[in-house]
């Protein structure tokens, strides 16, 4: 199932292109109104979700970059044992892996993550986030859906 890595090559790749475009065209902080609730807003993070860590002077970097490191190495090796009938879970390993690789350059390159989607509704804004964030969101979701739902049929032949 390792031939599913193509797709977690995208995601890098798409992720690092829009990071950089988005880097070129705007200043930290600048914003550029695209939807009535969608902005591009040029941000660094230096912790993890929702700026989690991202006060603590730099030690989290590394630690982030070893947990990301990690956890890819661990859905890789899940996704080298899946069967060919997961091709739902192996969708989702794949997403993970490439938001993890593609928020884990940012670390190494930048010592930061950069972020720039920004929804919002009225004035409550959601922590800006990248396509790294989205493939790993998709990802975790599909999981979930294949956990709760992907063996059903499985199951129904049993009975």
């Amino acid at each position: 199932m390792l031939r599913w890595l193509w797709l977690s090559l995208i995601v890098v790749v798409l992720d690092q292109i829009s990071k950089q475009l988005v880097e070129n065209s705007l200043l930290v902080f600048e914003t550029i109104p695209l939807l009535p609730f969608l902005n591009l807003t040029l941000v660094y993070n230096e912790g993890a979700a929702f700026s989690f860590l991202s006060d603590q002077g730099g030690w989290q970097r590394w630690l982030f970059v070893v947990l990301a490191a990690t956890v890819t190495l661990v859905l890789i090796f899940w996704l080298q044992r899946l069967q060919r009938t997961d091709r739902w879970l192996a969708l989702a390993l794949s997403l993970i892996i490439g938001g993890a690789v593609g928020n884990l350059l940012d670390r190494l390159i930048f010592g930061h993550v950069i972020d720039f989607i920004d929804l919002y509704y009225n004035q409550w804004h959601w922590p800006a986030f990248n396509i790294a964030d989205s493939a790993i969101s998709v990802g975790v979701v599909l999981i979930l859906i294949d956990a709760f739902f992907g063996h059903r049929e499985e199951s129904e032949r049993i009975v």
